[in-house]
């Protein structure tokens, strides 16, 4: 009795330090929260640069100035996804574009996916023709605390149907 009681207590030691490795693995894999969480906090300067804008739409072809507004950005992570929400800065003029303007974080980069109407200009006193467009913005951070990226939109329709893409950055605001 004492030789099988011996053989099952070993066991059951050899039992609990494969457990203890395994816990051990699992702590030392398993915390992803432990990574920092990406963040876009404060006042950024959000520059688009439509005089050099490309694509198929006639929209693309039309001459533009850069321009750029100031936003505030307010992070906010919940579980594995952060979001990034603009909390200030200009409304836009175009008031299909959906409000607040809110950015997740995937592969790396801020992300923003919105469907809206695009209003195609078409000249001095013509009427404006509003068609469903479908954008996806995206800024990369960049190690010297500003973020790059593109802005792809796709009209289906009327005379600007097509795609405009356009180079965008946003700078700190010191």
């Amino acid at each position: 009795m004492s030789r099988s009681l011996s053989g099952t207590v070993r066991a059951g030691m050899v039992l609990i330090a494969i457990l203890g490795l395994a816990a051990g693995l699992l702590v030392s894999v398993a915390p992803a929260d432990a990574a920092p969480k990406p963040a876009w906090n404060g006042v950024y300067s959000l520059k688009r640069f439509a005089a050099t804008k490309t694509g198929t739409s006639l929209a693309a072809r039309q001459r533009e100035p850069d321009f750029a507004d100031d936003y505030t950005f307010v992070t906010e992570c919940l579980r594995s996804r952060c979001t990034a929400t603009v909390v200030g800065g200009p409304k836009p003029a175009n008031p299909t574009l959906p409000q607040p303007p809110r950015y997740t974080w995937q592969n790396g980069a801020w992300v923003h996916r919105y469907s809206w109407q695009w209003d195609c200009w078409q000249g001095v006193g013509v009427p404006k023709v509003w068609r469903p467009a479908r954008s996806v913005a995206t800024y990369k951070p960049q190690s010297d605390g500003t973020l790059k990226g593109v802005w792809r939109t796709t009209i289906y329709g009327g005379p600007c149907r097509g795609t405009v893409v356009m180079n965008v950055a946003a700078y700190p605001v010191r």
